[in-house]
């Protein structure tokens, strides 16, 4: 009789067991419901909230360029002489003024500009006097009219033959001692310098000896794409950037589009001028051009800062009151600036977080 209730209490036992674990077992399978994060009042505070708009709508273009000398505002400096070069007087990236002298060139070329000025000199000296003679001459009967006329067209022919030396010696800088002085027409920085002491110049040589740059304005030549070429004007507003003021923007303007396409690049160059005055912007400086332009149209528009990008997609936060909001895929037109356009996603009216809006994204997806 012990023997049978002994067993009966082991199966009970063993029951009970049983139902507790598939109890368990039951539990363990149920998920647990998530529990939508709702933003704390702390927080919430110091959020930005704003509202989805219709804004105009601007197409915007990013391009690449460089910066270039204002090639208006250039000048190439050649020797009018051949010669030897005595004394360089600046450097590369030397400012220099107008009138300043940069070189010396030994000519002789000068030299016998300069003889010939002496040799002119004394042909006036010498005809003067002699028409000075004939005119007393004919006075007194001892010289014809035929007499005073040759000598008056003698004394006439050494005063223009005189006139023409001393224009040719101004010309080539009015030196009598020999020398070729190069001297700047403008005033700027010294921006290609192709001479040292004892060069060798040649009056028929074509590279220039110095080039001087003003490079108060500069030129940004940008590079449009084959595909791009409708999508920039005249007139179009322009923001450059540059790698060593990755901060400063330079405001400007399409200024010309070159109608000429590369045939390797497949580009056409648009150039922007810009004002320099502080010589940041240098030439051959890399630079990265925004060109913006109003397409006449409207579209919805929320602060770039309120946009998050992942898995290929950007999402904006929907504010929905009380701490709520909602995550919600944008199709996005365009981003200028602070200022991203929407082609759809949300409605205009609707609140959007502009604020700390990545940190709200991941508390909502966890």
């Amino acid at each position: 009789m012990q023997k049978t209730k002994l067993i009966v209490g082991i199966g009970i036992l063993l029951f009970s067991s049983a139902l507790f674990f598939q109890s368990c077992s039951e539990s363990a399978k149920k998920p647990e419901e998530k529990v939508k994060y709702v933003i704390p009042d702390s927080l919430l505070h110091t959020l930005r909230i704003d509202t989805v708009q219709k804004c105009p709508l601007v197409n915007a273009l990013r391009l690449t360029g460089m910066v270039d000398f204002n090639q208006d505002k250039q000048v190439s400096i050649f020797s009018l002489v051949s010669g030897i070069v005595e004394d360089v007087k600046v450097q590369l990236g030397d400012y220099v003024t107008s009138g300043q002298v940069l070189a010396v060139v030994k000519s002789s070329e000068m030299a016998g500009y300069s003889n010939n000025l002496v040799i002119a000199e004394t042909n006036v000296t010498a005809t003067k006097k002699q028409l000075d003679a004939n005119k007393e001459l004919y006075k007194s009967g001892l010289a014809s009219i035929l007499d005073v006329t040759t000598a008056q067209t003698n004394y006439d022919q050494a005063t223009s033959a005189l006139d023409m030396a001393k224009k040719i010696l101004k010309i080539n800088g009015n030196n009598d001692k020999g020398n070729y002085v190069i001297k700047s027409p403008v005033s700027g920085f010294i921006v290609q310098k192709n001479i040292t002491n004892n060069t060798t110049v040649r009056a028929d040589n074509g590279t220039a000896l110095f080039t001087v740059s003003d490079l108060k304005e500069v030129w940004v030549q940008a590079n449009v794409y084959e595909a791009n070429v409708e999508k920039v004007h005249l007139g179009d507003n322009v923001e450059v950037r540059i790698l060593s003021e990755p901060d400063k923007v330079f405001k400007g303007r399409v200024d010309k589009i070159l109608n000429v396409l590369d045939p390797t690049s497949k580009v056409i160059k648009v150039r922007i001028v810009l004002e320099n005055p502080d010589y940041i912007l240098k030439p051959q400086m890399y630079a990265s051009v925004l060109v913006s332009n109003s397409a006449g149209q409207q579209a919805l528009c929320v602060p770039s800062s309120a946009l998050v990008y992942e898995t290929s997609r950007y999402y904006v936060l929907v504010y929905k009151g009380n701490g709520n909001a909602d995550i919600t895929p944008v199709e996005v037109l365009n981003t200028l600036g602070d200022r991203t356009y929407l082609k759809s996603g949300v409605q205009e009216g609707d609140m959007v977080i502009g604020s700390l809006a990545l940190q709200i994204y991941s508390e909502l997806n966890n």
